[in-house]
């Protein structure tokens, strides 16, 4: 069996079903997340300097919890899942409630909001690389265990 069939081939023995395409570009978004955002958050939190901003203080600590946790989904990308569906899910909201606004009203360009406008519209398409039948399974239909 060549390279490309074994990516896109389920591996029931290693990956519970799922093809292991998807678990190196989950392991890929573990590491990104770790260098893109974890090290920029946590430069900022361990810098500041002065009181915070509670609200902008939960972002930061959001910002630096969820890819330093993430770092453990290189190991078990499947098990830590939840965070890159909470990932997609608290992007996309943004986007939706934030930045479609500022760009309807055309505001959006030039708006503090832009910039991370230009980084979260990748959250839609990082759901593409979530394999949904794994997750459904285990995170929703999970069967009880017997007592």
């Amino acid at each position: 069996m060549n390279i490309i069939t074994q990516l896109f081939t389920p591996d029931h023995d290693r990956y519970e079903g799922v093809r292991p395409v998807y678990i190196h570009l989950l392991r890929l978004l573990y590491f990104l997340m770790a260098i893109g955002v974890a090290i920029d958050a946590w430069r900022t939190i361990l810098t500041h300097e002065g009181p915070w901003d509670h609200t902008r203080a939960v972002a930061w600590c959001m910002w630096a919890a969820y890819p330093t946790l993430g770092i453990l989904g290189l190991l078990r990308p499947l098990q830590w899942l939840p965070l890159v569906i909470l990932m997609i899910f608290y992007k996309t909201l943004w986007l939706f409630v934030v930045a479609y606004p500022l760009w309807r009203a055309g505001t959006l360009v030039g708006a503090p909001a832009e910039a991370m406008a230009h980084i979260f519209i990748a959250a839609p398409f990082i759901a593409l690389i979530v394999p949904w039948r794994y997750a459904f399974r285990n995170f929703i239909l999970r069967p009880k265990p017997d007592q």
